[in-house]
């Protein structure tokens, strides 16, 4: 569950396997990679490449990030053999399209990532008016999220909380140090961990906005979750969220890696009667022809 049609049958250490099962694709028409970890994926990738160039089938690879945010010796050049063989690769930002283009002749296109909705996922409709001064910021915890700037925006804006919600990449022992050394132990709640689909609700219904304070980004659905369970979003201008966010509408952009920008996104939110404008600038279905873009981008030649 709840994928009953799919089989786990790649693994890192068997070189034998991938040429065998990519023998067993010859058959079909089009063949969709998924473009992840390049020291891992590369080797395997090209190896399959290399079974099915006879049959000829189309081929594509979805990056959602050309390069790793955390790239290792190798990385470029793996990934640039790889995209050089696939007849096209699909990205889900402007930026990582011309990253794309610069180390491959294939077919690039350009298309936002679809929700991946959990099921029975709903607008929270809130209570009164009176904001709870209280953001959130949720997903996986890693360097180029910007927390740290987050962290000392907070320090500048007095009475305000700040939830975050995730899996820590690596240990969290920065940050509780950060927090910490400025003074915002009694305003920030670190809930670490896998957050279950059921608690979502309960998640989002804490916070008055999602706060996507990342330093760099090439897509993310984090936008369309927040929106989905009726949050405005405060984001920097970075990879799909310049898009995603509605500047003004269903929330806030300020600039990356900018402590003061946002601070001042941050104070600009809670000002009267903001945080409702924003709330009820969202659309009623935040992404309703996502997978139909996303197939057709995919399937259309």
């Amino acid at each position: 569950e709840p994928f009953p049609n799919t089989l786990q049958v790649l693994s890192w250490k068997n070189p034998l396997g991938w040429w065998q099962w990519a023998r067993q694709l010859r058959g079909y028409d089009h063949v969709i990679f998924i473009w992840w970890v390049p020291t891992i994926q590369g080797p395997i990738y090209l190896s399959m490449l290399q079974a099915l160039r006879k049959s000829k089938p189309r081929t594509t690879i979805i990056c959602h990030n050309v390069l790793p945010h955390e790239p290792r010796p190798g990385d470029p050049a793996l990934t640039k053999a790889v995209l050089q063989r696939v007849d096209q690769v699909i990205v889900h930002s402007a930026a990582q399209a011309i990253l794309a283009k610069r180390i491959s002749s294939s077919l690039v296109k350009v298309c936002d990532i679809p929700m991946h909705a959990p099921t029975g996922a709903h607008r929270i409709t809130k209570e009164g008016t009176t904001p709870l001064k209280r953001l959130l910021f949720f997903g996986i915890v890693r360097p180029y999220k910007g927390i740290d700037v987050l962290l000392r925006a907070l320090v500048e804006i007095p009475n305000i909380e700040l939830t975050i919600a995730g899996e820590f990449w690596g240990n969290g022992e920065e940050y509780r140090k950060l927090i910490d050394s400025l003074g915002l132990k009694s305003r920030v709640r670190l809930r670490e961990g896998y957050i279950p689909v059921s608690q979502l609700g309960e998640l989002f219904a804490s916070a008055d906005a999602a706060v996507l304070p990342y330093k760099a980004s090439s897509a993310t659905q984090n936008v369309g979750f927040a929106h989905l369970y009726g949050l405005p979003v405060i984001a920097t201008r970075t990879g799909s969220m310049s898009s995603q966010v509605r500047d003004g509408v269903d929330g806030l952009l300020c600039e990356p890696n900018n402590v003061k920008s946002l601070t001042q996104a941050i104070k600009h939110f809670y000002e009267p009667g903001m945080a409702v404008k924003l709330a009820h600038g969202i659309p009623d279905n935040p992404d309703e022809q996502g997978w139909k873009n996303y197939i057709n981008t995919i399937l259309s030649k």
